[in-house]
C-alpha cells in the first residue's frame, strides 16, 4: 500500500504545482495586458507616448467660429471627448481622404452627445463661414457633432503647432504653411490621448476602439 500512497501523493503534488503555475501565468498575462486598456498621453513635439498622468500637456484655449456662424471655443467642449484635425476646403490631396474617413467616424458615433469632431481650417482667409457651410453640406457633415472652424490664421497656426504638435515647427511663425494628415484624440481634460493618420481607413477603427477605452476609463 505504501508505494500506491506515494504515487497518489506525487500525482497530487504535480497537479498542485501545475495549478499554481497556471494561476501565476494568468495573473502575469493580465498585468501585461492592463496597459493596453490605458491610453497614453502625448506631451511633446516628438509625439512619444507616456503613461504618467502627472504634468501632462493640454490644448490651449481657443475661440473661433464654426460653419453655422456661431462662436465655438474650448468651453464648447467642456466634459467632452473630441477628435481634431487640420484641413482646408480647396485641398486636392489628403483632405478629401481625411474628410471621407472622418465621415465614417461621424456615422459611428451617431447619438453619442459626449463625442465631437473638430476640424480647423489652415486656410481661414479663404475658408469663410459660408465656404465651410457649403463644404459641410456637400460632405454630409452634421454641424451638431462635427465642427469646421475658421478664424485668425495666427491663432489656428499657433494652436496647431504648439498645442497639437502638428509639425516640428514650434514657433508661431505663420509664413510656413501648416499641412498634416494627423488626427488627434483629446480627452475631457484637453489632453492628447491618441495620434493617428486620418487618411488611413484602418486608423479610423483604431480611433473607434480607443474612444471606447477612453469612455470606459471616464465612467
Amino acid at each position: 500500500m505504501v508505494p500506491y500512497l506515494q504515487r497518489i501523493v506525487c500525482q497530487l503534488l504535480i497537479k498542485l504545482i501545475l495549478s499554481t503555475f497556471f494561476v501565476a501565468n494568468l495573473v502575469g498575462c493580465h498585468s501585461l495586458s492592463t496597459p493596453a486598456e490605458i491610453l497614453p498621453y502625448y506631451n511633446s513635439v516628438d509625439l512619444t507616448p507616456h503613461w504618467d498622468s502627472k504634468n501632462t500637456h493640454t490644448i490651449a484655449y481657443f475661440n473661433l467660429m464654426d460653419q453655422t456662424g456661431k462662436n465655438f471655443n474650448s468651453d464648447s467642449l467642456i466634459g467632452k471627448i473630441y477628435i481634431a484635425n487640420f484641413f482646408f476646403t480647396k485641398c486636392p490631396s489628403i483632405c478629401p481622404k481625411m474628410t471621407k474617413n472622418l465621415k465614417i467616424l461621424q456615422d459611428s458615433i451617431y447619438g453619442s452627445t459626449d463625442i465631437d469632431i473638430v476640424s480647423f481650417s489652415v486656410m481661414p482667409w479663404i475658408d469663410s463661414v459660408n465656404k465651410l457651410k457649403t463644404y459641410s453640406e456637400d460632405n454630409q457633415i452634421n454641424p451638431a457633432r462635427w465642427h469646421l472652424l475658421t478664424g485668425e490664421k495666427s491663432i489656428i497656426y499657433t494652436l496647431g503647432r504648439s498645442s497639437f504638435f502638428a509639425d516640428n515647427n514650434m514657433s508661431s511663425d505663420t509664413s510656413s504653411f501648416l499641412h498634416t494628415d494627423k488626427m488627434y484624440l483629446i480627452d475631457q481634460h484637453q489632453q492628447i490621448r491618441g495620434v493617428y493618420n486620418a487618411t488611413n481607413r484602418n486608423d479610423i477603427s483604431r480611433v473607434i476602439n480607443d474612444l471606447a477605452i477612453l469612455k470606459k476609463a471616464i465612467h
